[in-house]
């Protein structure tokens, strides 16, 4: 059996004097989509913060592990070849004077917008009109990124995140801030993404974020693993009414899920 794209084993995330991930253990596998859902404070932005090396486990007496594709060592620009990261902090650092071509092209050095530097080839350049194409979002690639909707300027991230090949795709809260019609686009790009063979990892507080190729879900609650197990298992009712400790009823349609 091949290593885990992630495997955390007891660990703990202290921010100040708080301790908010308390002894956390899962695995995923390469290749699955995973959505990881809880209420605000749960404690879901720090794992991806945890997942891109942001930050790092509490040290403590008692054994664990946290290893990405069974390395507990990476250096992050390698890592950064088998995760994109697609965050609120970048959402926010690349909203710039930046054309969404040169956000993309970026992803190639971890930074926002191309520097004098930046040694860009021709490949690199074809690598960054050819993730806009499959986004089909090539429209927006002289356009500015401050002039950009919201689900523009997301999708444009999306394909930062992409233009190196990673294996897997980490997603927090990607849908906030979106209308409908943007929220709609976004939902059919992370299913072609799913087609295409790269693991989806999407962090969220909303069921509709979920899309059908996203057979298990994580529930968090403060700092701690709450559910962890197949949609039809963990979005019941009773389940989500107990995470977010009001009463809830959940519909499925077309393989979303929806509360009431």
């Amino acid at each position: 059996m091949s290593v885990p794209l992630i495997h955390f084993e007891n660990v703990s995330i202290q921010r100040g004097s708080r301790v908010v991930l308390h002894d956390v253990s899962l695995s995923i596998a390469q290749g699955e989509h995973v959505a990881i859902l809880g209420p605000n404070g749960s404690g879901k932005s720090t794992l991806i913060k945890v997942i891109s090396r942001e930050i790092y486990p509490l040290l403590k007496p008692q054994p664990w592990a946290l290893r990405i594709l069974g390395r507990d060592r990476w250096n992050l620009f390698d890592l950064r070849n088998h995760l994109g990261i697609v965050s609120n902090d970048w959402i926010e650092m690349c909203t710039r004077d930046y054309s969404g071509f040169e956000i993309v092209l970026s992803g190639l050095f971890g930074s926002v917008g191309i520097w004098p530097n930046h040694a860009v080839t021709p490949e690199m350049e074809q690598k960054a009109r050819e993730v806009m194409e499959v986004l089909e979002i090539a429209h927006l690639a002289d356009r500015n990124t401050d002039e950009m909707s919201s689900g523009e300027a997301r999708l444009i991230l999306i394909a930062r995140a992409l233009v190196h090949n990673p294996q897997a795709l980490v997603l927090d809260e990607p849908a906030n801030g979106l209308d409908l019609r943007a929220h709609w686009e976004l939902r059919g790009t992370l299913r072609k993404l799913a087609a295409k063979g790269i693991s989806l990892i999407l962090v969220t507080h909303h069921l509709p974020d979920i899309v059908p190729e996203m057979q298990r879900v994580i529930l968090f609650r403060n700092g701690r693993v709450f559910c962890d197990g197949s949609k039809e298992q963990v979005l019941r009712p009773e389940t989500l009414s107990g995470l977010f400790g009001v009463p809830l009823e959940v519909i499925e349609r077309h393989g979303y899920y929806h509360v009431l």
